[in-house]
């Protein structure tokens, strides 16, 4: 059993059993003074499994990590399984840190067998299921304690998010809608001046519009601009342990903060929805009287034969859907986010991406299910 070095108040002792290298790691180990080195430990042999563990550590600081990180390297390069298990949960996570930060040229990590690497990340999507599964059923009991006691709720916050949302977002909303009509009317055009069916422009544009892409892009828009602040506001304030604060002085996060900006997604994004629907037609009817020559008054009443409250109803259906899920993905993000600047940019980054995933799903179920109600 080999013990490297004999001089040194930091130990390392190597047993081979097997296929399996044990590790055990104990002493002071400080950055000033010598380190054990793993070729040497190794003494050539190639085991393929590895087991760290600590015993009788006095005192460590980054040495003991350096140590760490540069056995989990070897195994990743040679293929060995690293087994860390043993190790403190402190260590563990400070050796993740580091690994994060420090770029390997390692294609990828060959440590772990197929079945182990299954586990993990069955582990971890369980793990997000049932964060997910929490933050919901808290967000739910909210709603039923606003439901009971609307005169405790905070009103001013709701209508502060709502113009943040609403009317500060028209600009943005507008300019994307009216080139969505304008882009369709282009498109459609040039298949229909084939056939003679110019005037059929207006119910492409009508039906477009009013059921699918108003509600559509309006979500995508404000999944950028307002879900990303959302994650970045309230992950900024877990990094500066206010909510934390909330959370000692007996106040629900997900009440005082949560509620206000999901109530005011679910009210204004239907209304956003009316008003792209109408700059969406707007922007098809330019294009039908610039292109295609059709009066403005033809184009109405033409798309006025096609469109009619069901389909309204459909794309108002979606667009309080589609902010529900706009202001649950950036609030969620938000309080998972790491405490650090790096874990705001992130929570923004992931409330995107998370919004846009679950508005093309939601979506897709919305047409199966109206397709199958016939409406």
């Amino acid at each position: 059993m080999p013990e490297l070095p004999e001089n040194s108040s930091a130990r390392v002792t190597a047993d081979l059993r097997g296929e399996a290298l044990e590790v055990t790691l104990g002493g002071t180990w400080q950055i000033t003074a010598p380190r054990p080195s793993w070729t040497a430990l190794l003494a050539g042999r190639k085991p393929a499994r590895v087991r760290l563990a600590t015993k009788d550590v006095v005192k460590w600081d980054s040495s003991l990590l350096l140590f760490l990180f540069e056995v989990q390297q070897w195994c990743r390069v040679t293929g060995a399984y690293c087994d860390v298990d043993a190790v403190p949960e402190k260590m563990r996570t400070l050796l993740a840190q580091l690994a994060t930060a420090h770029e390997t040229s390692v294609p990828f990590d060959r440590s772990e067998t197929f079945l182990v690497s299954i586990g993990n990340a069955t582990m971890d999507t369980w793990s997000k299921v049932v964060a997910f599964s929490r933050f919901v059923g808290d967000f739910v009991l909210s709603a039923l304690q606003f439901a009971r006691s609307p005169h405790k709720f905070r009103w001013r916050d709701c209508l502060s998010e709502m113009q943040q949302c609403g009317a500060m977002a028209l600009p943005i909303v507008s300019l994307i809608s009216f080139l969505v009509g304008v882009t369709l009317a282009y498109t459609g055009a040039t298949v229909l001046r084939q056939y003679g069916g110019d005037i059929f422009i207006a119910d492409l544009i009508g039906l477009s519009m009013v059921r699918e892409m108003g509600a559509m892009m309006t979500a995508v828009v404000l999944a950028g601009r307002t879900g990303a602040a959302f994650a970045a506001t309230l992950a900024n304030m877990k990094a500066n342990e206010e909510i934390d604060a909330l959370e000692t002085l007996g106040i629900s996060a997900v009440h005082f903060l949560v509620l206000p900006r999901m109530l005011a997604m679910v009210v204004m994004m239907p209304l956003l929805t009316i008003y792209a629907n109408a700059l969406g037609i707007l922007g098809g009817m330019a294009v039908a009287l610039g292109l295609l020559s059709i009066s403005p008054t033809a184009y109405w009443v033409e798309m006025l034969t096609i469109v009619d409250m069901s389909d309204l109803s459909v794309g108002v259906i979606k667009g309080a859907t589609f902010g529900f899920i706009v202001g649950l993905s950036g609030c969620l993000r938000g309080l998972q986010a790491d405490r650090s600047a790096v874990g705001v940019g992130q929570a923004a980054t992931s409330a995107v991406v998370t919004a846009i995933l679950l508005i093309i799903v939601a979506d897709a179920i919305f047409a199966v299910i109206f397709n199958i109600l016939g409406w």
